[in-house]
């Protein structure tokens, strides 16, 4: 008889998960200041393979088979999946960082989205801006109902709330987040949409990786001809923001935020907790 592998990790486990989370967050730091005109989406991927490796980890994409980078970069219409290479960023992209590193077996997963100053294209880049903050602040809504759910999918909920209050912008469905440990992609789902079922529940132990990915138009996509890109179906603008998150006893902690989202979730009146 086989025996289901529980979601839930032991406080021990959860806290051999803070040295990746903070590996990732170096690399996403690191990628994000390599981010420039002229810049290749390569360039971004050996910054943020040099600061995982500096923290003495490795970079998780790499074990996913057939993937050979340390990030995924989705420019414009890319929404996630996309391969660093040779591609020059411009004035007015919107870059969309994906990063994840393991340590001592565990993992932490992590990304962002930052646009390219343009002066000669301010209402793109106003646009661009706002539905990177819009994608942001869905996932710090969804971090800040996490906090006091009973059920994993009320974070669906506080997602699409959200995202709706704030314009006519679509959230992607075939891809959702997930839970996170001793694999980078684990049980449960964690959806960032409304669904009918309650999920799992919410209790000391569950570590997931909440993931918006919000677009311009519509959520339809496709993968291109590298089987690995996704991208919008309309050629209209995506974002994508990603944290991994650790509920235990005390509270909750963003494993792969620095000060654990302490800023973030300061204006929803939560106060995280360090896992002791």
């Amino acid at each position: 008889m086989s025996l289901r592998r529980s979601i839930y990790k032991s406080p021990a486990q959860m806290r051999l998960m803070i040295a990746p989370g903070l590996a990732t967050a170096a690399s996403l730091d690191a990628a994000r200041a390599a981010i420039r005109v002229g810049a290749t989406t390569l360039e971004l991927d050996a910054a943020a393979e040099a600061a995982i490796v500096a923290r003495g980890g490795l970079p998780n994409f790499k074990l996913e088979q057939g993937y050979h980078h340390t990030v995924c970069a989705s420019v414009n219409d890319d929404v996630v999946h996309g391969i660093p290479g040779a591609r020059v960023l411009a004035a007015g992209d919107i870059v969309s960082i994906d990063s994840g590193a393991i340590i001592d077996g565990w993992n932490g997963d992590a990304a962002f989205s930052f646009v390219i100053p343009d002066p000669n294209r301010p209402e793109v880049v106003a646009e661009r801006e706002k539905l990177s903050h819009v994608t942001e602040q869905s996932l710090w809504h969804g971090i800040a109902r996490l906090a006091v759910a009973r059920h994993l999918n009320e974070v669906g909920d506080a997602i699409e709330d959200y995202v709706e209050s704030q314009g006519d912008y679509g959230i992607l469905t075939d891809y959702v987040g997930h839970g996170i440990g001793r694999s980078m992609h684990e049980a449960p789902p964690v959806f960032n949409y409304r669904v009918r079922q309650k999920g799992p529940d919410v209790k000391p132990g569950l570590v997931i990786a909440i993931e918006p990915m919000v677009v311009m138009g519509s959520i339809e996509t496709y993968v291109r001809e590298d089987d690995w890109t996704v991208a919008t179906s309309d050629g209209l603008a995506a974002a994508h923001w990603e944290h991994s998150v650790a509920v235990h006893k005390d509270g909750i902690w963003v494993l792969t935020a620095p000060d654990g989202g302490a800023a973030a979730l300061a204006p929803f009146g939560i106060t995280p907790v360090p896992l002791a």
